[in-house]
């Protein structure tokens, strides 16, 4: 292995050597402890030490780092006090994730470090936000993000990479090529050559590098890092090298063929690098027993400082109150002057007051800029704001997703338009296990909101049509808000962007044009969590959102003499509970109606809480009434025959007499 010194100091020389030394025996030391069940799980980056140590001695401290599992030396080479690494391996709360997470599963606001989840690839979008931060508060940094040669198979690869090279965005995509992806050969997983050949067809620069070549890396990172810095641009880097011992402990090797194992031995990175130094007289036998020593010595005490800590204990109500940033949402009061507008007026205009209200506002979404969107809520909004902050973006909904979590990361804010809440099937990974999961594995919030245009009612078939919030209220960590009137989008729009939670905020098609109302013209917002009561009757209790409120209004209008109570939800989840109960318990019968179709709908769970919680005020057995069990069909008959508004002047007529 050849080794350029440049102009580097014995000082900086000897550095690098004790950052790649430094995870090497705390892994040793680590692979002990697994043998004796003191922790749980180990992913060896044991003969992979150069490329995590060259890459993060290589950036500024300021900078954000997204490592994998075998990134030990990512993580000491910023300096984490070991026994807080110590703690999180054994899932003690002087770990990152108060024992909820594992391993490297952990990011850390204070190292600027930000850790993978097992999925892989969304944090590869991830750091398009991060950068894309960088570059709108011009910041001049770079963006490193790891990953393996099997990740780079995942849509998310190619998502991200393609975001990052149309808009220019310095980042540092570092694939670690170690030859196979758990047992699975590269040759069984691409055909192209080389992995950096995938940045051709991005457009993207690539560059192969000795993985093991401690000054190869850091040289070459160094300079691009500089480079990237005056004039952003992603980078794709191939580090070739190999993974000497399994994917995890319990994988073992004995996949790998024995003279494979037996040559890449031979490069090992760090007995390499000290032999060079002995030989260029920067490092003497001494040195190296008294470096070894002294990181010995700090492994150890570290390790008892771990050792001592209790083992972790919580409450329900502290695990409870973890899953969401706790916001107080301030409400916002509007003026008295009125004007009267439509739904589609109400969100498009508190998307523009919450973008003049917060200048670290981005929304992204597909043709929002100059077209101002499918269904023109952003028309007009470049002008205003610029394409900076009103960014188009490529068919990738799940980097963009996950670049809006990247984003609040680096302190912004996000709203992404799906340009119809079917489509977030393709960007449903980095939601429910990205910005859910976030506040609760690691403290941190996702300041995202995702406008999901849904719904039926306008022919539009089986993947424009659909309601689909139950995909999401069943998933803590994700508000869900639903209004079915224009007052309410716009009073809770602009407290969805307040929020540092992730919201999903549903804007039914049908009522876009259809429903008008008179709305305040100032700014406000409206209480997230809170059930609106639009009628009090005694006789019934009606639960219901979006497109069914407006049904369940035209039945009663029909059947004056109906005596009922109607909720319109508004929040899904949040779900406003006491609001229900009460009604129940002042009508002693209740149906719910949606729109969805029936199983595994919100209607379902409002049912069973009702029956745990009201079932001795019940008069009645409770009522759902829902779409068909069918995919959303085209055709308007059809459609009609689909829709539960028939049904639900049948089954309302039958429970009042029951």
């Amino acid at each position: 292995m050849k080794y350029k010194k440049k102009n580097h100091d014995p000082d900086t020389l000897i550095a690098l050597y004790r950052s790649m030394l430094k995870p090497r025996l705390i892994e040793e030391k680590m692979l002990i402890l697994l043998r004796q069940g003191k922790i749980s799980k180990w992913f060896s980056g044991i003969g992979q030490e150069a490329i995590a140590v060259g890459v993060t001695a290589a950036l500024k401290t300021s900078e954000y780092i997204l490592p994998m599992h075998r990134n030990l030396g990512v993580f000491t080479t910023r300096e984490i006090p070991l026994h807080r690494l110590f703690s999180q391996w054994q899932g003690k709360a002087g770990g990152f994730t108060k024992g909820r997470d594992r391993s490297f599963h952990f990011g850390t606001q204070e190292y600027k470090i930000v850790g993978m989840i097992s999925h892989l690839g969304p944090q590869l979008g991830v750091a398009d936000g991060i950068a894309l931060a960088d570059i709108l508060q011009d910041r001049k940094q770079v963006t490193a993000v790891f990953t393996g040669e099997g990740a780079t198979s995942e849509g998310d690869f190619h998502e991200a990479l393609n975001i990052a090279a149309v808009w220019d965005l310095p980042v540092l995509f570092c694939v670690e090529n170690n030859g196979y992806g758990l047992s699975t050969p590269t040759s069984e997983q691409f055909r192209c050559k080389h992995i950096s050949d995938k940045g051709i067809g991005y457009g993207m620069e690539a560059h192969q590098i000795d993985g093991n070549n401690i000054l190869e890396v850091y040289n070459k990172v160094a300079k691009l890092c500089e480079s990237m810095r005056k004039n952003p641009r992603p980078v794709l880097l191939e580090f070739l090298t190999f993974r000497m011992r399994g994917h995890e402990e319990a994988s073992g090797t004995k996949y790998v063929p024995k003279e494979l194992m037996e040559t890449w031995a031979t490069k090992d990175p760090i007995a390499n690098y000290e032999a060079f130094l002995l030989e260029e007289g920067i490092l003497s036998s001494e040195m190296i027993q008294s470096i070894t020593t002294s990181i010995q010595e700090e492994t150890n005490s570290n390790l008892q400082i771990a050792f001592a800590e209790k083992t972790i204990e919580s409450t329900l109500i502290n695990e409870l109150n973890d899953v969401f940033q706790i916001f107080d949402n301030e409400i916002i009061n509007p003026g008295n002057v009125q004007k009267r507008i439509r739904l589609i007026d109400a969100i498009s205009e508190s998307l523009r007051m919450a973008m003049e209200r917060h200048p670290n506002l981005v929304i992204m979404g597909q043709d929002i800029a100059d077209y101002g969107g499918v269904f023109k809520i952003t028309e007009g909004f470049t002008e205003l704001f610029g394409k900076e902050r009103v960014r188009n973006t490529p068919i990738c909904e799940s980097a963009v997703v996950s670049a809006a979590m990247g984003l609040s990361i680096n302190g912004m804010k996000a709203v992404v338009e799906m340009q119809f809440a079917d489509f977030v099937s393709s960007g449903f990974n980095p939601i429910v296990n990205y910005l859910a999961k976030s506040h609760y594995r690691w403290n941190e919030n996702a300041d995202v909101v995702i406008r999901m245009p849904c719904g039926a009612g306008v022919g539009a078939g089986p993947f424009h049509s659909q309601t689909n919030e139950a995909w999401f209220t069943k998933t803590p960590g994700l508000k869900v808000l639903y209004p079915a009137f224009p007052y309410d989008a716009k009073g809770l729009l602009a407290a969805a962007i307040n929020d540092p939670n992730p919201v999903l905020f549903f804007e039914h098609k049908a009522l876009y044009r259809s429903i008008y109302q008179e709305v305040p013209v100032d700014y406000y917002t409206l209480p997230i969590g809170k059930a609106k009561i639009l009628k009090t009757g005694a006789a019934i209790t009606i639960v219901t959102y979006g497109a069914g409120v407006h049904w369940a209004l035209e039945t009663l209008e029909k059947y004056s003499q109906i005596d009922a109570t109607l909720i319109d939800l508004r929040s899904l989840q949040p779900l406003d509970t006491d609001a229900i109960f009460e009604a129940v318990k002042s009508t002693g019968k209740l149906i719910i109606l949606q729109e969805d179709s029936i199983f595994g709908g919100i209607a379902s769970d409002i049912s069973a809480m009702v029956m745990e919680n009201c079932f001795e005020f019940l008069d009645a057995p409770v009522k759902r009434v829902a779409s068909l069990e069918t995919p959303i069909p085209f055709a308007k008959t059809l459609e009609n025959n689909y829709l539960p508004k028939e049904r639900f002047e049948k089954e309302l007529l039958e429970l009042l007499e029951y």
